[in-house]
This record gives structure tokens, sequence and C-alpha cells, in this order.
């Protein structure tokens, strides 16, 4: 065991390392943080607005991934890195708490905007502080880890004394400063201990984000009186979310972790990045979205005293809904493109027209374009699972 490692107390992983329940409890403060993406972009929702929330999303996704890696190389319940985590945890508290505000800050009180980039930076200097005493020998772990965290936290403060589209720009620069320059630097001193340790804390994640779903409905109901309309959007909305369930842990999960303990070194580091710490933000991305979508069909199906059975979305929200359902169909076509080489059709072709469909949606009832949305993905995910079916013979018989 290396010095740095014994001094605080960490313990290194090896192969057969499993989550802990150290890293479940850290996920739970992670639960209400997207639950605030959420309701930032359910405020007063224009372009700009959901152009904010995934901004946000892409800055707290980058916090819990610094950690996902971390837990990988040194266990997460030992002494010195749960020290890490609580008090993690108490940071991104806070950022939740400033979520709401960061683009809109209200009069009183800290300003919401810096006290959320303050705490960001915070998050990040642990994260680089825990991995420099759990490898302090590695130089280009420290040079990498460095210059991934000074450029974008001087954008992000810059940014934080501005208001509006100016604000907005600046944090998108330095989202892709921060994801840029990881892939710049390549694998440089990043390692994937345990494979199935990696997966397993991404399948989580993703669980996370589909549980906000569900969350996002019972809030859009709130304190309204439940009606026959209500409870099938809410049957509608569930079986959705379990359609996006069921793509990614029966058609999706076990093929990327195969592939990735199939590799070693630097192209397993690589693979891990590009599949799991890129393309696993879309998955998440899309069932915010969708989520934001649904909160607003039960809204306003539950509240009849200002909409109607045949009111339809608007706006922004009337891209959510399936827009979110199509940003996720199409990082799930990533990844098994990334997995496997192949391309599928048929997630492509549904992310394409999820994408593509929201000005069909704002001329449907909300509850008939929710139901329509959830009967063509699960039709999708049909044709997708009988593709790759006939798909999986022909790789055997080419190898």
């Amino acid at each position: 065991m290396a010095w740095g490692r014994g001094k605080a107390g960490l313990v290194a992983t090896g192969g057969d390392h499993a989550v802990t329940p150290a890293e479940l409890f850290f996920d739970l403060v992670f639960v209400y943080a997207i639950t605030q993406v959420t309701a930032l972009m359910a405020t007063a929702p224009s372009p700009v607005r959901l152009a904010g929330g995934m901004v946000v999303l892409a800055l707290l996704w980058w916090c819990w991934c610094c950690f996902a890696w971390l837990g990988n190389v040194v266990r997460a319940d030992s002494g010195g890195l749960f020290a890490v985590l609580v008090t993690v945890m108490a940071v991104v508290l806070v950022v939740s708490f400033a979520v709401p505000e960061v683009f809109a800050d209200r009069p009183g009180g800290l300003p919401a905007p810096l006290l959320f980039v303050l705490c960001y930076g915070a998050v990040r200097v642990l994260h680089l502080v825990s991995y420099w005493v759990s490898s302090p020998g590695d130089a280009a772990l420290r040079r990498t880890a460095l210059v991934s965290v000074l450029p974008p936290l001087v954008l992000l403060l810059a940014g934080s004394a501005y208001t509006g589209r100016t604000q907005l720009l600046l944090w998108l620069a330095a989202v892709a400063v921060d994801y840029g320059g990881i892939y710049v630097t390549g694998s440089s001193g990043w390692r994937v201990n345990s494979p199935g340790h990696f997966a397993e804390r991404h399948g989580l994640i993703v669980i996370i984000a589909l549980g906000e779903s569900i969350v996002a409905m019972g809030v859009g109901v709130g304190d309204l009186p439940l009606t026959p309309a209500v409870l099938v959007a809410a049957a509608t909305g569930l079986l959705l979310s379990a359609a996006l369930w069921w793509l990614y842990f029966r058609q999706l999960g076990e093929g990327a972790e195969h592939r990735l303990a199939g590799l070693d070194g630097d192209d397993r580091t690589r693979f891990a990045r590009d599949v799991y710490t890129f393309l696993h933000l879309p998955l998440v991305a899309g069932v915010v979205l969708c989520a934001l979508g649904m909160k607003k069909v039960l809204q306003q199906v539950a509240d009849t005293g200002h909409y109607g059975l045949a009111e339809p979305l608007h706006g922004v929200v009337a891209w959510a809904l399936p827009g979110g359902v199509g940003v996720y169909l199409l990082g799930a076509a990533a990844v098994v493109w990334r997995t496997s080489g192949r391309r599928p059709v048929a997630l492509l072709a549904g992310g394409a027209c999820g994408v593509l469909a929201g000005p069909l949606v704002a001329l449907v009832p909300g509850l008939v374009a929710l139901v329509a949305l959830t009967g063509a993905t699960l039709a999708l995910l049909t044709a997708h699972g009988r593709r790759g079916a006939d798909a999986a013979p022909a790789a055997v018989a080419e190898a």
C-alpha cells in the first residue's frame, strides 16, 4: 500500500471491488440535486432556461463522476475517503439549494450564482486532494487533474458576476473546457481497477434519474384531486420510465460492462471515459428533460380548474417530453456504437424523431401525446431488441 493511502486511512480497491453502502449514501444528495434541476427548468420554462438547466446538470454530473472514478481506486467506506464523501455531500446539498436561483437570484440572502460556483469549486478541490493522496507518485495524474480544475472554475467565477445570456455562455464555455480538457488529455493517470464496480455505479445513477421522473409526476399532481385521467397519465408515465429502464438494463448495460472488463490499461480507461463519463450524461439528461414534460402533463390533467383535457403542452415543455426520450435514445445509440461498433438504426431513427417531434406534441392534448410517446417507445425498443438478437449470432459466426 502506498504511503499516502496508509497515512490517510485509504484502502486500495481490487478487481472484484463492488459498490459500497457509503457510495449509495453519497448518491442520496444527488437525488435532490437532480430534482432541483427539473424545478429550475419548470419555473418559467424557456429555451434559455432549458439550456441553463442542462449546463447545471452537466456540472453536477461532473461532480458525481469525479467520485465514481475515485471510488474505483480506493474504497469509499475507508476512514479518510468516507469523511471526504460526507463533506462533499454537505457542499452538494448547499449547491442544490442554490440551483433554482443560479440564473435568477432572489433579493436578500447570499448571492446564489457565486455560492453555487464556490461550492462547486470546493467539491472539485476535495476530489483533487483525495486523488493526490491516493496516488502520491502519479505525476501525470496530478498534472491532468490540476489542468482540468482551474480553467473551468475561472470561467464559472466570471459568469457568476453576470446575468442572462452572458452568464449562460460563460458557464457553457466552462463545461466545454471541462469535458474537452479530459478528452484532450486522454487517459493520462486515470485507471479503472474494477469494471464491475464502475458499471454498477453508473447503472445506479441512471436509476436515480428514472426515480426523479416518477417524483416529478407526483410533484405535478401535488395536492390536486385524483381523477381517472390522472391515474391514466401516471400509469402511462411510469410505463414510459420502465421502457427506458428496460433499454438500459436489458439491452445496454451488460454489453458495455463486458466490453469494459475485456479491455485493460489505457484502452479500458478511454472506453470508461467515453461510454460512462461522456455518453451516460445524455442518458441522464434525457430522463430529466422527459421528467419535465411528464410533470407538466400530470399538472394539466390534474388541475381541471385551469386546464382542460384537450389542452396541449406549450413551448419548450412540448419539446421536452419527446425530446427527452429522443436524447436518451441517441445517447443509447452512441453507447451501442462505441461498445460493439454496430449502428443501431432503430435507436438512431427513434432518437431523431423524438428530438424533432416537439411541434407535433404542441398540436395534441398532453395526455394523448404521453400515451402516443409511450406506445411508440415500446414499439421501437421491441424492434431494436429483435435486431440486436439477430445481430448476435452473426457476430459470433464472424468471430
